[in-house]
C-alpha cells in the first residue's frame, strides 16, 4: 500500500514536554473513533512517559529491515518507528494520529502527501517542569532537550499550531478543531 487512502493522517510534533501524548489521549476520549498509533521505541520498558512498544536496538533494526515501519527515525539517542499498520487504517478511512518528530516531517510528507501537521508548543518553563516531572531524564538530558525546543519545522511544512501552556481543555479543543472537518 502506498500510504494514500480515504483516511486522514495527522502528525503531532513539538518539543519534548509540550504534551503531545497527553493531548492525543485526551482527544481520543472525546473522539474514540480516532486511530492513535502506538510507536515502537528503543527505550527500556517502564522508563515512563508515552504508551509505546519498547524494543531493543537489535529488535528495532530487524523490524526496520523487514519493512515493519511506514516511517522511522532516530532522535535523542533512540530509534522510533510508526508501524506499517497505518496504511491499512488509512485505506479503511480512519483518521490516524501519530506522535512524530519535526526532523522526519519532510520524509513523512513525501510518503503521505496529504499529511496534516499539528505543532504542539509550550513555553520553556512549562517544558522544563514537565520534563523534570517525567523523571526519566537527567538534568543534562533535560537541558539538551530544552536546547532543541526551538527547532523549526522543515521548509515547506505548514502546520496548525496548538498552544499547550494553559488549561488542558483549551488545548484539547484546539487539537480537535484542527481535526475538522470531523467525519464521525
Amino acid at each position: 500500500m502506498s500510504g494514500v487512502g480515504p483516511g486522514r493522517l495527522f502528525a503531532v510534533v513539538g518539543p519534548s514536554g509540550a504534551g503531545k501524548d497527553t493531548l492525543m489521549a485526551a482527544a481520543w476520549l472525546r473522539r474514540p473513533d480516532l486511530h492513535l498509533v502506538r510507536r515502537v521505541v528503543t527505550r527500556a520498558p517502564g522508563a515512563g512517559g508515552e504508551d509505546c512498544d519498547c524494543v531493543s536496538a537489535a529488535a528495532f533494526e530487524r523490524m526496520r529491515a523487514g519493512g515493519a515501519f511506514a516511517l522511522w527515525w532516530r532522535a535523542h539517542g533512540l530509534s522510533y518507528g510508526i508501524p506499517r499498520s497505518v496504511d491499512e487504517a488509512l485505506w479503511e478511512g480512519e483518521d490516524v494520529v501519530f506522535n512524530g518528530s519535526r526532523a522526519m516531517l519532510a520524509e513523512a510528507r513525501a510518503r503521505f502527501p496529504d499529511l496534516t501537521v499539528l505543532h504542539v508548543m509550550a513555553r520553556p518553563e512549562t517544558l522544563a517542569a514537565r520534563l523534570a516531572g517525567r523523571g526519566r531524564e537527567s538534568a543534562e538530558e533535560i537541558a539538551a532537550r530544552l536546547g532543541r525546543a526551538g527547532y523549526a519545522l522543515p521548509d515547506g511544512i505548514v502546520a496548525v499550531r496548538i498552544d499547550n501552556d494553559g488549561a488542558l481543555d483549551d488545548a484539547v479543543e484546539a487539537f480537535l478543531a484542527a481535526l475538522q472537518p470531523d467525519r464521525r
